[in-house]
């Protein structure tokens, strides 16, 4: 395959999804920071810690470029302005990805986890080729889970007690959606090379 320049900016009506910078630094910290959003996150932690989004932003481009992942700033098309990020984990050799994404508590309720989502899901299946992304969100977080169901996703599993956070143990609930079953109509414009490798 043909080894892409860097990640692809994806656009919605209403947010452009772009590669992270080094300046969404102090956003990232303020955003994924709080409580609200760490509390129901798998991996980010509380408190989130001076320097922790610069390491995180730093690591991007290599794992783009080995293969590993896509992660993606969600940012407000009309100002710029950092509301979220959405990022796929690759298994390669199984032609499937993992999906996770986080919004910050300011930009709750405006429906765009399901928009920059589902803008990088049709990314994963139509440029991409992946067969299968896959997701899962803890059980007492109802709302990531009618995200997963508005994207398409099928619920598919409930597994008790499955992840640890912050010392407690939570149930699992996950999802997933095959390309053969993905719609037929496609906002993706690809205008990058596909997965690189």
């Amino acid at each position: 395959m043909n080894y892409p320049p860097g990640p692809p900016v994806l656009e919605t009506p209403r947010l452009r999804l772009r590669p992270f910078a080094s300046a969404d630094a102090t956003a990232v910290q303020r955003l994924a920071g709080a409580a609200e959003v760490a509390d129901t996150t798998a991996r980010l932690p509380h408190p989130y810690g001076d320097g922790v989004a610069e390491q995180w932003i730093a690591t991007h481009a290599a794992q783009w470029e080995a293969g590993h992942a896509l992660v993606l700033a969600l940012t407000l098309r009309d100002n710029g302005e950092l509301v979220g990020c959405a990022g796929l984990t690759f298994d390669r050799a199984n032609e499937r990805a993992e999906l996770g994404y986080w919004i910050g508590v300011p930009y709750w309720r405006h429906g765009f986890a399901t928009e920059g989502a589902g803008v990088l899901v049709d990314y994963g299946f139509r440029v991409l080729g992946l067969q299968r992304i896959q997701a899962h969100h803890f059980a007492r977080n109802p709302a990531s889970g009618r995200v997963m169901l508005k994207l398409g996703m099928k619920r598919e599993g409930f597994s008790p007690r499955a992840m640890k956070k912050n010392d407690r143990f939570e149930d699992v609930i996950f999802y997933g959606v095959l390309r053969r079953d993905w719609p037929s109509t496609s906002s993706v414009s690809p205008s990058r090379a596909p997965f690189p490798g």
